[in-house]
């Protein structure tokens, strides 16, 4: 039995909820990428998003930083132009904003993956979910660290965003506790605790 959103008959979707979703990310570029597509996802289906991934690593080349902080107008016009993507200009320019202030980080030795898990002092959350009604949108630390992000400069990560993001990267693990995924995720988080240990070293 799979979490409700995820037992259908989208390829896609069960892979990300069977292999990605609530299982712990250490990975930074993930960080991103999981980032730009959960601003992506705003106000439209996860699903969508989904069948635009590979597009979306394409057009934001390979989501490498440093490109997409360089990015200026005819950049920005081939987005506007590329059907294969979400063309919202708002979020396409916020992507653009985070990874200018994602490479300041970098150079000063910080990364958004350590800062993120230092929330949780590098502890994975389990939730003890039955049922998806119970799911919130958003929480009091997803509020916290959506205000703290935008008082840096970061754009487009609101709450909801936040709390999407934080599931995305396992550092909530939301699985119902009857999903056939929610004890491997547990288990694949026991497995990073050193991998997180190292990460809490680093900020």
């Amino acid at each position: 039995m799979k979490c409700p959103w995820a037992d259908g008959d989208n390829a896609a979707m069960t892979a990300y909820h069977d292999h990605e979703w609530g299982f712990v990310t250490t990975d930074e570029t993930a960080t991103f990428e999981l980032m730009v597509l959960e601003m992506m996802q705003a106000g439209l289906s996860w699903q969508t998003v989904l069948n635009k991934r590979a597009a979306f690593k394409s057009a934001f080349a390979n989501y490498d930083l440093t490109q997409i902080a360089d990015f200026k107008q005819p950049e920005i016009d081939t987005l506007m132009a590329n059907a294969g993507i979400i063309r919202n200009k708002r979020k396409i320019l916020a992507t653009i904003n985070n990874a200018q202030l994602l490479q300041k980080w970098h150079s000063a030795g910080q990364t958004v993956i350590a800062y993120l898990w230092s929330f949780v002092d590098y502890e994975p959350q389990n939730s003890q979910l039955r049922s998806m009604t119970d799911l919130p949108a958003q929480t009091d630390l997803s509020k916290r660290i959506s205000k703290t992000l935008k008082k840096q400069g970061f754009q487009f990560l609101g709450p909801n965003i936040v709390y999407s993001w934080l599931q995305a990267l396992g550092i909530i693990n939301d699985h119902l506790t009857t999903c056939d995924r929610y004890e491997p995720a547990i288990a694949f988080g026991n497995a990073h605790h050193d991998a997180l240990m190292a990460l809490k070293k680093t900020l």
